[in-house]
């Protein structure tokens, strides 16, 4: 081995011989590729080799980055791949499926991706094997494939070779050894390799080998049994031109295989496997057959490929694949160790997007920086209680299925839940709180009637939802009356100096002015070198030297790994996770005003000695220490309550009491977000991320360079200023939308402008006051010729005429760059 190196990989699966690959493409040749057994003998030699998957966004760039880079392997190494552009077709068995494809298809076209929806008939032109008569249609998309799962990796492998990579086989990783908290070596049985970057591509070893550090690095996943069947030759089948036959309705798919097919499915009752470790070693080895539980897919198989019926299987393959708690990949540079970066949990997708997992992860290790859109599989999305090993257990069963689950809009998982939750849970929950989950929290979406018997659990639905009516009234209380609401999943931090040293650490950090008198609150980003928002957050000073950050409870680990980052070296700086010591009550309404001054007193409450972004500390009942800020996040009227734990339920049942003179009424999630929409606020990790600047979503007044200070970000801001945006933060109206009838756009819609994609939408929701549905999204101005975003002017926005697409409907949408007043 050699002594050192700039990049030390282990695992050599597809995962890491394509980030092998891909480092050394782009000019890093130092690079050692370590792997315990032999190339692709975990988890990559047994796949499918589908590359043909139902998704979107980061993930869908990757994808359709592999299909172009595994033809080029052959001609640049002199392997084959395996790569056979057969297309696939998806078949619908009911019409909710055909609504999702439709959404589907609109969203990978508006990605330049060629697709097709047809008719029942006509898909025997496509796979004349299949049966067709109880179908409602179909997506075809000719330009998905096949590949050979080992051919993929030895090819990548190979070309990493030839451009100056190492690679080892039977070296195991033992250990990654840090020198003041960052990586600095690779301990494995065959000795010691110092470097500069350690990336775990271990597959179901990451969580394992993730504890082989200190401080220990949490990459959430677990394994679970996977399982398909290899048939005899089918008449008919070729394979040039069989497609891969997707069937989600009977969780199932078929690709050739040497002129019979590998038939496997994602079974609705998974089973998890090696909670309590992996057996070593465990090199290209499978699990026990187990027939009685593949049986009800097999069942499916057969209802779609009659012909298998008359072909004997060959083998039954039980192979372990992992998954992670959200269906997204594990991906980044670890907020516990700088230099330690994490490419695993692929959730049975690992030969579909390795090529562009591989070349994302490359792209992050050398620039230090997420790429553009990486946010849904950034590992920093997850916390410590995602990496509990009973939680994955649980989890993953609920995982596994998800690729052919129905997609419905808002989907909540069911399983590992009551992990964190607000002291007003229970209560809540009485109170008729139908709860999602946030970073692990517990939050109250919306409130049905109990006492009406109004379900909580609802059907999915692509149009108007069950809950409409409950909101709007949550709404209405919210805009007419007063409304309470549990908002204690924020994040939030502590951070104070002996001196002013948290002024200037702060200063360097936010856009805004945070020099402030005590008391002040105020909104700022905090932004990366390139101007993008690392964290969108209200700041609250509570002393000289004592500041409060408020943050999206998704942004828990990212914002405190962000902070961490830039602390003095001195040690001048302290952060503390308050997090879990201060329930958050939002008292917010026209009449809140009015019920916080019967809860104190009227001198207190009045506007004068409380108006808006102020931080004062009160009394509430009998409770002490209330840190009470003037807004709602809503952009109504409205105070945010941070009550020592101890004291929520006190307080809430004091204000619930107060209130019921004033009409006060428990509010959701749901409520929040339609209030926002409607006043076109952008929200971190939904509309906003890092590759969004202020100027681009119209929050220029939160920029402040005249401050004195050289802040982060500040020398992009500045030249974006001068040349100015490439896209812009639009609000838009849909006209002759039928609330009723027709289907609702939630997010993820393109936005239409001269025959052109010009943007997605990143929410949508109905406007209970404007009476439309409301849109938010980004527009760009392609070049006609050569596609690049051009420079886009407000006249732009305001003059042309746009239109959202639902699911292969048009609807023409008025645009606006800030909200019409209500």
């Amino acid at each position: 081995l050699p002594s050192q190196a700039q990049v030390v990989i282990a695992g050599g699966g597809a995962i890491g011989c394509s980030v092998a690959y891909h480092l050394a493409k782009f000019g890093w040749t130092d690079v050692v590729l370590l792997e315990q057994g032999r190339l692709s003998c975990g988890t990559t030699w047994h796949a499918a080799g589908c590359c043909a998957m139902l998704v979107e966004g980061i993930v869908r760039t990757m994808f359709e980055y592999s299909k172009q880079l595994y033809p080029k392997l052959e001609a640049e190494t002199g392997i084959d791949t395996g790569w056979q552009q057969t297309g696939s077709i998806y078949v619908a068995r009911t019409e909710d499926r055909m609504i999702a494809y439709r959404r589907h298809a609109d969203a990978i076209r508006a990605m330049g991706v060629e697709c097709e929806l047809v008719s029942p008939r006509d898909i025997s032109v496509y796979h004349p094997l299949l049966r067709v008569d109880d179908l409602k249609g179909a997506l075809w998309v000719p330009g998905d494939g096949v590949a050979t799962p080992a051919d993929v990796t030895q090819a990548l492998a190979k070309g990493a070779a030839m451009k100056g990579v190492q690679i080892h086989e039977k070296v195991g990783v033992e250990k990654v050894l840090t020198v003041s908290g960052r990586v600095n070596a690779v301990r494995t049985n065959k000795g010691d390799i110092r470097c500069d970057h350690f990336v775990n591509c271990t597959g179901q070893w990451a969580w394992e080998l993730g504890q082989q550090s200190s401080p220990s690095v949490r990459v959430p996943l677990h394994s679970c049994e996977h399982f398909y069947i290899i048939t005899d030759p089918v008449a008919g089948a070729n394979t040039a031109t069989t497609p891969v036959a997707q069937d989600p309705d009977g969780y199932n798919y078929m690709r050739e295989w040497n002129g019979g097919f590998i038939c496997g499915g994602f079974e609705p009752t998974p089973k998890p496997v090696f909670t309590d470790g992996i057996p070593s070693p465990f090199e290209f080895q499978l699990l026990e057959e187990d027939w009685d539980h593949f049986q009800p897919v097999l069942e499916q198989i057969l209802l779609r490929m009659p012909a298998l019926k008359e072909v004997k299987v060959q083998k039954f393959l039980n192979g372990p694949e992992s998954f992670t708690p959200d269906l997204f990949p594990n991906m980044g540079q670890a907020p516990e160790l700088p230099g330690y970066f994490v490419a695993a949990g692929m959730n049975s997708g690992g030969i579909a997007s390795a090529g562009g997992v591989g070349k994302v992860m490359a792209e992050w290790i050398i620039s230090g920086d997420p790429p553009a859109g990486t946010w849904p599989v950034d590992i920093r999305r997850f916390g410590e209680m995602h990496n509990n090993r009973r939680y994955l257990r649980e989890r993953v069963k609920e995982i596994l299925p998800m690729p052919y689950a129905q997609p419905y809009p808002k989907p909540e998982f069911q399983s590992a839940r009551k992990m964190r939750m607000s002291p007003l849970y229970t209560t809540l929950e009485k109170a008729g709180a139908v709860f999602g989950v946030k970073m692990g929290y517990e939050r109250a979406n919306w409130f049905s009637k109990p006492e009406s018997g109004e379900a909580r659990l609802t059907q999915g639905t692509y149009g108007k939802p069950p809950w409409f009516n409950a909101v709007q009234e949550e709404y209405m209380a919210c805009r007419q009356n007063v409304a309470i609401m549990d908002m204690s999943s924020f994040t939030k931090f502590e951070v104070r100096s002996s001196g002013d040293e948290v002024v200037t650490y702060l200063q360097r950090l936010c856009c805004n002015e945070v020099d402030v008198p005590v008391g002040t609150v105020l909104h700022t980003g905090m932004l990366n070198h390139y101007g993008g928002y690392e964290n969108d957050c209200s700041l609250a000073r509570l002393a000289e030297n004592l500041y409060l950050i408020i943050s999206p409870s998704n942004q828990m680990v990212r914002s405190w790994e962000w902070l961490h980052r830039h602390l003095p070296k001195e040690g001048t700086v302290q952060i503390r996770d308050i997090t879990p010591y201060y329930a958050a009550i939002n008292v917010l309404g026209p009449r809140s005003r009015e019920l916080m001054a019967e809860l104190t007193d009227a001198v207190t409450m009045s506007s004068q000695y409380f108006p808006s972004f102020t931080c004062r500390e009160l009394s509430i009942g009998f409770a002490p220490r209330i840190r009470a800020m003037s807004l709602s996040h809503s952009g109504e009227l409205g105070w945010m309550l941070y009550v020592p734990q101890e004291y929520a339920l006190h307080v809430y049942d004091h204000i619930m009491h107060k209130g019921r003179d004033f009409g006060i009424r428990n509010v959701g999630y749901y409520t929040i977000a339609h209030l926002r929409m409607e006043r076109a606020f952008a929200f971190w990790g939904i509309d906003l991320d890092a590759s969004v600047t202020p100027f681009e979503c119209q929050r220029e007044h939160r920029v402040k360079f005249g401050k004195g200070v050289d802040f982060i970000g500040r020398s992009a801001l500045l030249k974006q200023k001068q040349e100015g945006v490439r896209q812009k933060f639009v609000m838009f109206l849909l006209d002759n939308h039928d609330l009723d009838n027709d289907l609702w756009p939630w997010g993820g819609e393109p936005i239409w402008e001269g025959g052109r994609v010009v943007g997605r939408t990143t929410s949508a929701g109905y406007g209970y006051t404007l009476k439309k549905q409301v849109c938010l999204g980004f527009v760009h101005n392609p070049d006609p010729q050569t596609g690049e975003h051009q420079i886009i002017t407000n006249n732009f926005i305001t003059k042309s005429k746009f239109e959202i697409q639902i699911a292969g409907k048009k609807f023409s949408a008025a645009a606006r760059l800030f909200p019409p007043q209500i």
